[in-house]
């Protein structure tokens, strides 16, 4: 069974920047796609970024220049590197697996997640 745990969250300032990782134990995490989601408090859960197996990538719109998703296979790891933060970036941030090749922002086709880190961003 596939386990994510999540960390690198905190509290920042508008404009800062912060690393979230998200460590994969418990199967080949080179057989996994993965993915970013974020939950705001009293709004739906948002798809961010996803990366497949063999590194492409995809964003929302409106962390687009903003958010890298990347992949370290041989850590386990998977890493959102966030930059110029807003305060509307605020939320819980989970990441999310799915195995298999795929590339999407929509939360119920992946099987597996973290207990998610949050990030709150003061203007």
């Amino acid at each position: 069974q596939v386990q994510l745990v999540e960390s690198g969250g905190g509290s920042v300032q508008a404009g800062g920047s912060l690393r979230l990782s998200c460590a994969v134990s418990g199967d080949t995490y080179s057989s996994y796609s993965m993915a970013w989601f974020r939950q705001a408090p009293g709004k739906e859960r948002e798809g961010v970024a996803a990366i497949e197996r063999y590194g492409t990538t995809i964003y929302t719109d409106s962390v687009k220049g903003r958010f890298t998703i990347s992949r370290d296979n041989a850590k386990n790891t998977l890493y959102l590197q966030i930059g110029n933060l807003k305060p509307e970036d605020t939320g819980t941030y989970y990441c999310a697996a799915r195995l298999g090749i795929w590339l999407d922002l929509r939360g119920a086709l992946y099987t597996h997640w973290g207990q998610g880190t949050q990030v709150t961003v003061s203007s």
